[in-house]
């Protein structure tokens, strides 16, 4: 028994040869390439990648109304500065060593009462942070539309399922960045107009964009769900049936928690295709993570570094989301 272990375990002849094999393809790749770049006589400045993660900003508190400096109250780090103005009156919270105003001073608006240095994430920060935002309410509400769209994929009911597959089809045949553009200036516009018309202000793109990822997702969450519980032996619910449950309770309490463990990982290999998809959002000026990339390039000059980092930010993404989805995996087998 441990020699057929042993055998199992042990590395193929000549297993040190071709690892260095590897190594030495991936040393060649990068030594071109970074030639390459020398030749266009490219600098690189991986120096001030950190700037765009976190950098120390200047902030400049300015007076939103015409007036005079009433009173600055200073408690401890704070200060309070009171402006008033011809019936009205404002006041500004601020650090008490940045107030660079005087009680009496005369104030038109738009001059400076406070400048001081304050940590501020950056545009790196700022479009990972919101593509995890959309990513993560897109995904929610892909579910939710995939469970309904796939319970429906199986109904006897024709409207429900002939519907269900007009979705399907409609949604897997075209394009996301079609339906991305129908999202936000077709529907969105359509929407926005009503709302405005009714005095309920207007929906940021930030929606639309989750809409569309959220109903893209949709489709092909109802395929897996259906295939899910399509691989459920139909014995199974005959049995629930036999004991007095309803179709509904027998599919909520037997079907759909032994499907749940067979569409786990598909589930979540459509959430990180998810994450990649969100880079199409850019179109529609949301600041996800690659239209921040672009917004760095624009104004650093430096594309190789940062399309570099934009990459590994994407791969440290899917690949935690994997290593998660893997520990979920053997944790519902072992249960």
């Amino acid at each position: 028994m441990n020699n057929s272990n042993n055998a199992a375990t042990a590395k193929p002849h000549g297993y040190n040869t071709w690892v260095g094999v590897f190594v030495l393809i991936i040393f060649l790749i990068g030594g071109a390439f970074y030639y390459a770049t020398q030749k266009i006589e490219y600098v690189w400045r991986w120096n001030r990648m950190p700037i765009y993660f976190y950098y120390k900003g200047t902030v400049e508190v300015d007076s939103e109304i015409d007036g005079e400096v009433k009173s600055i109250d200073i408690d401890g780090a704070k200060a309070v500065i009171k402006i008033d103005g011809f019936g009205e009156s404002e006041s500004y919270s601020v650090p008490a060593d940045s107030v660079s105003v005087s009680n009496g001073d005369r104030i038109s608006s738009g001059d400076t009462l406070s400048s001081y240095e304050k940590w501020k994430p950056g545009l790196f920060i700022v479009g990972l942070w919101i593509t995890l935002k959309l990513s993560l309410i897109a995904t929610i509400f892909g579910i939710l539309i995939g469970i309904v769209g796939g319970l429906a994929r199986i109904s006897s009911n024709p409207a429900f399922k002939w519907l269900s597959i007009c979705y399907i089809e409609l949604i897997r045949g075209s394009p996301l960045m079609v339906q991305i553009l129908i999202w936000y200036y077709v529907i969105g516009t359509l929407v926005n107009d009503l709302l405005y018309t009714y005095g309920m202000g207007r929906l940021p793109a930030f929606w639309y964009g989750v809409a569309s990822l959220a109903c893209f997702a949709g489709a092909y969450v109802t395929e897996i769900v259906r295939a899910g519980i399509q691989s459920i032996h139909r014995g199974q619910t005959e049995a629930a049936r036999s004991v007095g449950m309803s179709y509904a309770q027998s599919m909520w309490h037997i079907i759909l928690p032994q499907a749940l463990r067979r569409i786990l990982p598909p589930l979540a290999g459509q959430f990180i295709s998810l994450i990649k998809d969100s880079s199409l959002l850019g179109i529609i000026a949301i600041r996800e993570l690659t239209k921040a990339a672009r917004e760095i390039v624009t104004a650093s000059l430096q594309p190789f570094e940062v399309y570099f980092v934009l990459a590994a930010l994407y791969l440290v993404l899917t690949f935690t989301l994997s290593m998660c989805v893997q520990y979920l995996e053997k944790r519902m087998a072992t249960n």
